[in-house]
């Protein structure tokens, strides 16, 4: 769907009073900036105008108060505060994130965090925009059901997002209004209702397919709706759906949910809205939206900063990097099976040493991450260091499930801007749902009652690396963009080996971790890292434990400690607490330990 990123959609008071602007530090209280004519507004056309301002902010850019922290990545949320990744850059450049590797520094007034509540609350708030509309509308059904399913949709995913950040946040439906305030955190199970509720009310009236692949369908409600389940504990309640969309389930384009055989294809803006795309922030570029710094261009404006540095795609500069733990994670045993639980053990890979670790790996490091001297895509072989802002601090590695290759330049990039636009700005979708994901969800719901259901589920997507050794990343061979692939000519580009597991070694006794294991390295760099450990009540200790190893080499890590009870959240921005207090009623308490 072609996205319109007008900003300020603006709302009208003579019927409705806008309910959420929350690009103001009191987000429930601000009146509308202005009116229009509620007949035209509440006509067809208004109302579908109404829905894709909802919809243009899932890419996490386009409120009042957004920035790099905001963006639908969530490679700060979710990637930099786990042991996926690096923040990147010197430690003083965009400092706001770096209290979320440390932790210890992470306070309520720290710059980052109402990047994201804002954009979330203004999504919030155009979806219930969307609703009063509606109301108010002749409009009837399906066509009514149909909209008010997609800004229900919308506006769970909003509050989702926030939830799983802030874990203690206030839920506004189409009621809460300047004349309606009456609302606070107190009861998270009001916010879980209103979730499921609007999910559940999405998939009941979605349609399996639409003319346009970025609106939500039947398919993504469901999926969506078994997350929100997982996220509360309640797996039993999630399988259903899971195993329904798993069996039956289709892309908005209509194409049954499958693996792509290509696993980088999910990251190649020629490939986007495939079969293996279940929901995603959509992007595109020279449509004339394209602004210089601080401007909001319909491309992946919230990873702009998440290019190798001085080198290869991009301009700067050399953000979110992959850690070392990571890139150790893809350490393989002889059975083509990762280490559980010493792959953190012997040498490093990649590391820049002398004597690196030589021995096997699965395949999927090099299309996670670029590392010497890996082919990177057509640009060339990675030169490692040359490509780090800061290496003692960013490790060795550059992302790469962000960026575009170089035959890529000018045709899936930006062309209208100085830049930002034909170097950073890519037409590159960030995926939200994916369908290896909806796979490994399915297994985690599934290893304690049918642990043969559960390996059959990891399987599959390991064995679509696995059966597909030509996808695989080779030296010796030209890349062509439009397939992500190599040439047959070229030779694989280091020691790969992944198999399946088999019944002696996907057991009870570590079903769990393999399961777990395999969401990391399939959805690494994808910014689900931290939540799936919060959800796994093993943040704490995996955290703590990954901090240990790194003081040695890391100085951004010394003194660096995750404390449980606290850190499984950000605080709540402090601006928002004050403002929402200021006449002595507490409608929005503090997160403990802050």
């Amino acid at each position: 769907m072609k996205k319109i990123k007008n900003k300020v959609l603006i709302p009208f008071s003579i019927v409705v009073a806008v309910t959420l602007f929350a690009c103001s530090k009191n987000f429930l209280d601000k009146p509308p900036i202005g009116t229009l004519n509620p007949a035209i507004v509440a006509s067809e056309e208004g109302i579908q105008g109404l829905l894709i301002g909802a919809y243009s902010l899932v890419d996490g850019e386009g409120a009042s108060g957004d920035g790099f922290a905001s963006g639908a990545s969530n490679w700060i949320f979710g990637g930099v505060t786990s042991d996926d990744a690096y923040k990147g850059s010197d430690p003083t450049d965009v400092a706001v994130a770096a209290p979320m590797e440390k932790w210890v520094d992470l306070t309520p007034t720290n710059g980052a965090t109402p990047q994201k509540w804002n954009l979330n609350y203004a999504g919030i708030q155009r979806c219930n925009d969307v609703l009063n509309t509606l109301a108010i509308s002749t409009l009837v059904d399906p066509l009514k059901s149909q909209i008010t399913a997609q800004a229900r949709f919308l506006r769970a995913y909003y509050h989702m997002d926030l939830k799983k950040i802030f874990g203690n946040i206030i839920p506004v439906d189409e009621t809460v209004s300047p004349a309606n305030t009456a609302v606070s955190n107190s009861d998270q199970a009001a916010v879980w209702n209103l979730i499921v509720g609007d999910l559940t009310f999405a998939k009941d009236n979605l349609p399996e397919s639409w003319p346009q692949a970025g609106r939500a369908n039947k398919w993504a409600a469901v999926c969506l709706l078994a997350k929100a389940y997982m996220f509360q504990g309640q797996n039993s309640a999630a399988l259903p759906l899971l195993d329904d969309a798993i069996a039956h389930g289709k892309t908005a384009k209509g194409e049954t949910y499958d693996l792509n055989p290509n696993y980088y294809s999910n990251f190649n803006p020629a490939q986007k809205n495939s079969m293996e795309s279940v929901f995603a922030a959509q992007t595109s570029v020279q449509d004339g939206s394209s602004v210089d710094w601080g401007g909001d261009p319909n491309g992946n404006y919230g990873d702009i900063l998440n290019f190798p540095y001085t080198g290869g795609p991009g301009a700067c500069c050399g953000f979110y990097n992959p850690s070392q733990d990571l890139a150790n994670a893809f350490k393989t045993d002889a059975n083509g099976l990762p280490l559980l639980d010493t792959w953190y053990q012997g040498l490093n890979v990649s590391d820049g040493s002398a004597s690196p670790y030589a021995g096997t790996l699965d395949p999927r490091i090099d299309w996670t991450m670029g590392r010497k001297p890996i082919p990177y895509l057509d640009w060339g072989n990675h030169p490692g260091d040359d490509w780090i802002r800061n290496p003692t601090n960013d490790g060795h590695f550059s992302p790469k499930k962000n960026v575009y290759a170089a035959s890529q330049k000018g045709s899936y990039t930006d062309v209208g801007s100085a830049y930002w636009g034909p170097t950073e700005l890519v037409a590159n979708n960030v995926n939200i749902i994916r369908f290896s994901d909806v796979l490994l969800w399915h297994a985690e719901c599934e290893y304690q009652s049918n642990l043969t259901g559960a390996m059959n589920d990891v399987n599959r997507v390991r064995n679509r690396v696995a059966d597909h050794p030509e996808t695989w990343v080779k030296t010796g061979a030209d890349y062509n963009a439009a397939t992500a692939t190599y040439g047959s000519a070229g030779v694989n580009a280091d020691k790969y080996l992944i198999k399946p597991y088999t019944s002696e070694t996907f057991t009870a006794g570590n079903a769990l971790k393999a399961i777990q294991f395999e969401r990391r390295i399939e959805l690494a760099m994808e910014g689900h890292r931290f939540f799936d450990l919060v959800r796994w009540g093993i943040a704490a200790q995996t955290i703590n434990a990954y901090i240990a190893r790194e003081q040695s080499f890391r100085p951004l890590k010394i003194g660096a400690n995750f404390t449980a009870g606290k850190n499984e959240y950000m605080p709540l921005p402090q601006g928002e607490v004050d403002n929402l207090n200021s006449d002595g009623t507490v409608r929005l308490a503090q997160n403990p330990g802050y």
